[in-house]
């Protein structure tokens, strides 16, 4: 089965308050088993756009990628980002041979 993938582009007005949204986002990644690939670091802008700050989580299934971000523990930390950042997220399967 592939795995399933958040890539996640973000600008944040309000650094403190998305510090709240990190700390609340941990029960939900904990549970759906998310695992960090890039939590911002240094990046390049190679083509097109790009927002300030670049993530990649890997979830061990499509499904379980989808279900974090619809599950009320994600639902709850979303609601403390939105107001205080402007992002892209897309959730896709991997690929595998």
């Amino acid at each position: 089965m592939p795995k399933g993938y958040w890539i996640g582009r973000v600008d944040v007005d309000d650094p403190e308050t998305y510090m709240a949204y990190v700390a609340a986002n941990a029960s939900a990644f904990a549970k759906y088993k998310a695992r960090f690939l890039v939590r911002g670091g240094e990046h390049r802008i190679a083509e097109g756009t790009a927002r300030a700050r670049n993530v990649v989580i890997e979830f061990p299934s499509y499904a379980d990628a989808l279900a974090c971000y619809d599950s009320p523990e994600y639902q709850a930390a979303k609601a403390i980002r939105d107001p205080v950042s402007e992002g892209d997220l897309i959730i896709i399967e991997g690929y595998e041979d």
